[in-house]
């Protein structure tokens, strides 16, 4: 398999996307918690300063404005670091978004431990599981800036509470700029009949390069980027597993994300062999391929725990 092109970080394709947004719908409007130039939304603020609305470091008071801009009909996307944003804004999605059923997207930034240099305090490694907390939520990782740029502008349209996950660095790109995307569809990047590897984010370009190094062996690894956990795609996920009867999540966060979502709808409606690569506590201060190599969140790590589950499949699929 080719090596993959490098793309836009999420971000970037994120404030692309809003701007093109700007353009077209004028009840688009975009807040951020004094980190614009690192969530790029900046690029709205540049083209539309009228409706972008800095409200400092006070990620709680974000969140109660944007449901309060939704509710006179606006389409607020508020922004910041994804560990600031849903840790501190927590009780207010909560009370003001998701028990109201308010349509506020919420875009955390530097998700992950990719985030690199600057350390375990801006590495956000619990917010997908604060989002899957919150009833009525849509959670997604786009894992390049094609899905991204997509994503925001469904979103538009659909304007249902969400949480978006975005990273810091740039991603390989997994879909050609024609391809259209689904929300709330997952996409199979590589189809295979030995074993399902479901992934979102930077591990989705991980699991594909795996699933090479599977295939010189003649082992047929289907990847599947599993972009949107809530709402979950539910017929692609029991037609993967019950066909390969083996799965391998990936995600760049505590098994408490993708990893739980997938084990429990498995125990339900498809029990098959399953493991995860995920992480398992803080990380450290380093350069983000470091931090990758030093967790475990490697194509290395994913082979040799692919062919331990493929070992342990077993026979029974039920339906759903």
């Amino acid at each position: 398999m080719p090596d993959l092109p490098m793309g836009k970080a999420t971000r970037v394709a994120y404030g692309e996307a809003l701007v093109e947004l700007g353009r077209t719908d004028p009840a688009v409007v975009v807040l951020d918690a004094d980190l614009s130039k690192s969530t790029q939304s900046h690029m709205f603020a540049k083209h539309f300063p009228e409706r972008f609305f800095n409200i400092g470091i006070a990620e709680a008071n974000m969140a109660a404005i944007a449901a309060g801009m939704a509710l006179a009909g606006k389409k607020p996307f508020a922004s910041s670091f994804a560990s600031f944003l849903i840790c501190k804004a927590f009780d207010q999605m909560r009370v003001n978004v998701a028990y109201p059923e308010v349509p506020v997207v919420f875009a955390g930034s530097h998700g992950g431990i990719s985030v690199g240099e600057d350390g375990p305090s801006q590495m956000a490694i619990e917010d997908l599981a604060l989002g899957l907390a919150l009833p009525n939520f849509t959670v997604t990782v786009p894992v390049d800036e094609v899905a991204a740029r997509q994503f925001v502008h469904q979103l538009a349209h659909r304007m249902v509470p969400c949480y978006m996950r975005l990273c810091r660095p740039a991603t390989s790109v997994i879909y050609d700029k024609g391809r259209t995307l689904d929300l709330r569809r997952a996409e199979i990047v590589r189809p295979g009949r030995h074993i399902s590897l479901i992934a979102c984010g930077l591990m989705v370009a991980k699991a594909l390069a795996a699933a090479a190094e599977l295939a010189k062996e003649g082992l047929e690894a289907e990847v599947m980027d599993l972009h949107t956990l809530r709402p979950l795609d539910e017929e692609t996920l029991f037609r993967s597993l019950s066909k390969t009867r083996a799965g391998l999540v990936c995600e760049e966060h505590l098994p408490s994300g993708l990893s739980s979502i997938v084990a429990l709808w498995s125990v339900a409606h498809c029990p098959v062999a399953l493991d995860f690569v995920h992480l398992s506590g803080y990380a450290e201060s380093a350069p983000p391929d470091a931090l990758l190599a030093k967790y475990g969140l490697t194509v290395e790590a994913i082979y040799k725990k692919a062919k331990a589950v493929m070992l342990k499949k077993d026979q029974r699929c039920m339906g759903f």
